[in-house]
C-alpha cells in the first residue's frame, strides 16, 4: 500500500466524478426503452463483478475473493445497489442535472455523520458549510413553492444511501487492494439484486447487452477511483468535491436529452460548490 497522500486521493475523486455521469446517460436511455430500473442496477452490479473478478483474483488468489468482514461488505452493497435504484429511477421524473443536483446531498451527510461513524474531527467551518449547502439544497427542491415531484424524493433517497456507503468505505480502505473491495461490493450486491430483478426480468436484445456492458465497466472505473482516493484522504475532505460531478451531466444531458438546469437549480448548485471551496481553503489554513 503506498503512502496516504491527500493530493492523489482529491485527483482520484475527481476522475471520478468525470466518468461516473456516463452510467446515468446509459440508464436513463434504457428507462426510456422500458427497461425496468431492478434489471439496470443487476447489470451494472453483475457485469461489475464479472469485469473486476479477473483483477481482485490476480491480487489476492481464489481465497482472497471472500470478504474479512462479510457483513459490513453486504451492508456497503446493499447501500451501493439502493442508491443506484433510487437514482435511476428519479431520472424517469427529472433531467439529469437535477436529479444529480438533489443527490448532491451526500456530500453534507458525509460531513456530518463523519464524527459519528468514523471519528473524524470535523472543524467549525465545515459544520458551517453542512448548514449552509441544507439551504442550497432547499432551493434546488424548492418544498412549498413547486409541485412535489417524486423524483426529488427518490434523488435525496439516492444521495443519503450513497454517503452512507461512502463512510462504510472509509471504514475499511486500506484493508484490501482498491480493485478487490470493488470486486466485493459488487459480487455481493449481484447476489441480492439477483433474487429481486426476477420479479421484473425482461429479456434484454443484444444492444442492451452492449449498454449493460458499458455501464458496468463505467461504474467500475469510477467506483475503483472512489475506493483508491479513500484511501488517501478522509471522507469529510474528499465529500465535497463530489459537487464536480455536476459539470460533466450538464453538458451530457444538454447533449443527450436537451435537459439544462433552471436558474434555481444553478443557484442551488452554486451554494454547494461555494461550500465545498470554503471548506478547502479553511483547512488548508488550519494547523496539523
Amino acid at each position: 500500500m503506498s503512502k496516504p497522500s491527500p493530493l492523489i486521493g482529491i485527483a482520484l475523486m475527481l476522475a471520478a466524478m468525470t466518468v461516473l455521469p456516463g452510467i446515468d446517460v446509459i440508464a436513463k436511455f434504457m428507462g426510456r426503452a422500458g427497461m425496468p430500473v431492478m434489471e439496470i442496477v443487476w447489470a451494472r452490479l453483475t457485469f461489475g463483478a464479472l469485469l473486476t473478478l479477473p483483477f481482485a483474483a490476480r491480487h489476492t488468489g481464489l481465497r482472497g475473493l471472500i470478504p474479512d468482514r462479510p457483513g459490513l461488505h453486504s451492508l456497503r452493497a446493499s447501500l451501493l445497489m439502493a442508491s443506484t435504484f433510487f437514482f435511476f429511477s428519479s431520472l424517469k421524473f427529472l433531467p439529469i442535472a437535477d436529479a444529480l443536483a438533489i443527490f448532491f446531498v451526500q456530500p453534507l451527510v458525509v460531513t456530518a455523520l463523519s464524527p459519528l461513524i468514523l471519528k473524524e474531527k470535523v472543524g467549525a467551518s465545515r459544520w458551517a458549510a453542512v448548514c449552509v449547502g441544507f439551504v442550497g439544497t432547499l432551493i434546488i427542491i424548492r418544498p412549498g413553492l413547486a409541485a412535489l415531484n417524486p423524483g426529488n424524493l427518490l434523488a435525496l433517497a439516492a444521495g443519503t444511501s450513497l454517503a452512507l456507503y461512502f463512510l462504510l468505505t472509509r471504514r475499511i480502505s486500506g484493508r484490501a487492494p482498491a480493485i478487490v473491495t470493488t470486486f466485493h461490493t459488487n459480487a455481493i450486491g449481484c447476489l441480492i439484486a439477483s433474487i429481486l430483478v426476477a420479479f421484473v426480468w425482461k429479456a434484454p436484445t443484444p444492444v442492451e447487452w452492449a449498454q449493460f456492458l458499458a455501464l458496468a465497466a463505467i461504474a467500475n472505473i469510477g467506483h475503483y477511483c472512489i475506493v483508491r482516493a479513500y484511501d488517501h484522504a478522509e471522507a469529510s475532505l474528499l465529500a465535497p468535491l463530489a459537487y464536480t460531478e455536476m459539470v460533466t451531466s450538464t453538458i451530457l444531458g444538454l447533449i443527450f436529452f436537451g435537459d439544462f438546469p433552471d436558474a434555481y437549480t444553478f443557484l442551488g448548485v452554486g451554494i454547494l460548490i461555494a461550500c465545498a471551496i470554503y471548506i478547502s481553503m479553511r483547512e488548508r489554513q488550519a494547523p496539523a
